[in-house]
């Protein structure tokens, strides 16, 4: 059995697709399926990472971004038909495809009726609910209080709906971690900073300064960048200033950090399942607009401590919570 994933990571658009599915990409290969990816070569990718570890991968030709192209659709720097073409040219190279994973929130129905005829399947991941999928399978893990009634009329009537954290992709380093978790008092002695890895509203920075304004006697701070991060030299030469932070970039073992931690801050985006997983309590700041109405529902439920969007959260506001969450004044 073969399976081809289309899914893309740069600067801009950030780890997240591509690391969720290389989490899915491990479970598959457990199960003796064949796996390789296509991602297009787009500044600040990570692709590295999917011949590390061991799969396929055919990458599309880097290309001038198109300027008519615009919102989500920027992401893929050519138009859908295009994607869509080159994508084919190198499907057409396997004897058989059982199934086509897509995740990217560039691409909708328009991309993938051009596929449908060369593939046996065609499994789509995604958040958004923005737009319709011709495809078979949807999966959706994250936490909403609509989730039942978010893809109608979006998806055909035959498609198999994956929604919500039941369904969420997590690494085996989390399901080991779990067994080994670590009890937690309410007290700080260790506080895990992560937004993403391209940060670029570069939340790290403020978290960091908050933390220095803090100056919380006896505790230590791990942050974390990942390796598209363009601010990282200077988040790497702040830390070097005082002894109680600790840098760490582009980390291979994030469910060990989380166990180790007693307060994460960080975002909105796919560490909110894993952090729930470890009951790890986070301080969230949604730095992308398709985050937002996750952590709003996320909040509503007690999942998280919601501060707010990127533009409006501020190191005082960050101070405040990390402040609360101390003297006991909230559960997250």
């Amino acid at each position: 059995m073969l399976v081809v994933i289309r899914v893309d990571s740069s600067s801009q658009i950030g780890s997240g697709h591509l690391m969720r599915c290389l989490t899915l990409a491990g479970q598959l290969k457990k199960q003796g399926v064949e796996v390789a990816f296509i991602c297009r070569d787009l500044e600040g990718n990570l692709t590295e990472l999917v011949r590390k570890q061991g799969y396929g991968l055919y990458l599309l030709p880097r290309a001038t971004k198109d300027e008519a192209l615009k919102g989500y659709l920027a992401w893929l720097t050519v138009s859908q038909q295009r994607d869509a073409e080159e994508t084919l040219a190198i499907i057409q190279k396997f004897s058989a495809v059982n199934r086509l994973v897509i995740d990217s929130y560039a691409i909708d129905e328009t991309w993938e009726e051009l596929l449908r005829p060369y593939v046996q399947e065609i499994f789509v991941i995604d958040d958004l609910a923005n737009r319709r999928h011709d495809c078979d399978v949807l999966l959706d893990q994250n936490y909403y209080l609509d989730k039942e009634h978010r893809y109608d009329g979006l998806v055909p009537e035959s498609c198999k709906l994956l929604l919500g954290p039941e369904h969420a992709l997590l690494r085996e380093e989390f399901y080991e971690a779990k067994k080994h978790l670590r009890k937690r008092d309410g007290s700080i002695h260790n506080i895990l900073v992560f937004y993403g890895g391209s940060d670029l509203t570069d939340e790290t920075t403020k978290a960091i300064h908050a933390l220095i304004e803090l100056n919380l006697s006896g505790v230590t701070a791990d942050v974390i960048v990942g390796a598209s991060n363009r601010k990282k030299d200077r988040i790497r030469e702040l830390c070097s200033q005082h002894e109680f932070l600790h840098y760490h970039e582009q980390v291979s073992n994030m469910a060990e950090f989380m166990n180790n931690a007693d307060l994460m801050l960080g975002a909105g985006g796919t560490t909110t399942w894993e952090r729930c997983f470890l009951q790890l309590p986070a301080i969230v700041t949604a730095i992308a607009e398709n985050q937002v109405k996750i952590c709003e529902d996320c909040a509503s439920v007690g999942l998280i401590h919601y501060l707010g969007r990127w533009d409006d959260v501020t190191v005082e506001d960050i101070i405040h919570a990390v402040t609360e969450f101390k003297n006991g004044d909230t559960e997250r």
